[in-house]
């Protein structure tokens, strides 16, 4: 059982941490009722509601009609308990599957093609990321508070990853680009809900178009130096 960890401390993220295992009798005098997942459910519900600013483990026992201590029996801190909540909001992005080669790109080894459905596909999840934000607004401040290294963020990463091996860019490429997009979308999460959709969409074209153009510069090289070997 804890006490909150002072913000100012280094703390182990919830996602790293072992809790050891309660004795039996502990387990039995745990609250009725509560689970670990209800709690975090709630959580997200109470910060949708209040925002982050207001938000404690007092205020969040009133809400489920326990004590504040009664939460200290599933989660050690309220930061841990921040930490589960953003992940759990992460959990609402529907991730696109991994993209289709292109049987009309030819030989991506030679020509630096890459599968036509990626700039969509990049678009669906940057834009839902987009809509996550302006549905939750404490989920960007929380993505910069913490390592944001859960199940859920794990996934999405993943998914993004695909896409941009998909793109076609050689390392050192593709690890710009996967900057680029991150800082584009996290950037983007305070002014979520002051930038327009349609400015939001522009700009990711651009970015779009901007990994499109090294993806192709990159091809043009790679056929360029494979030519004048077998010249």
């Amino acid at each position: 059982m804890g006490t909150a960890a002072d913000p100012e401390k280094t703390r182990t993220s919830v996602w790293l941490a072992v809790r050891p295992a309660a004795p039996a009798r502990r387990r039995s005098e745990a609250p009725s009722g509560l689970d670990r997942e209800r709690i975090t459910a709630a959580t997200v519900r109470l910060l949708d509601a209040e925002g982050l600013g207001r938000f404690s483990m007092r205020r969040l026992a009133a809400e489920l009609g326990v004590t504040a201590m009664s939460l200290y029996w599933y989660v050690d801190t309220k930061h841990d308990l921040l930490e589960l909540a953003l992940d759990r909001a992460l959990g609402e992005l529907v991730l696109p599957a991994a993209p289709e080669p292109n049987p009309e790109a030819g030989n991506e080894a030679v020509t630096g093609a890459a599968p036509a459905a990626w700039p969509g596909r990049l678009r669906v999840l940057a834009c839902g990321y987009r809509k996550l934000l302006v549905a939750h607004p404490w989920v960007a401040p929380l993505t910069a508070a913490y390592p944001n290294i859960g199940p859920h963020a794990r996934a999405f990463d993943a998914a993004l990853q695909r896409l941009l091996d998909a793109t076609g860019l050689a390392d050192t490429g593709r690890t710009g680009a996967h900057l680029a997009v991150s800082y584009f979308l996290h950037g983007c999460g305070g002014a979520a809900r002051r930038v327009p959709e349609g400015d939001f969409r522009l700009a990711l074209d651009v970015l779009i178009a901007g990994m499109a153009g090294m993806a192709g510069m990159a091809g043009t090289e790679g056929a360029a130096g494979i030519a004048a070997k077998t010249a």
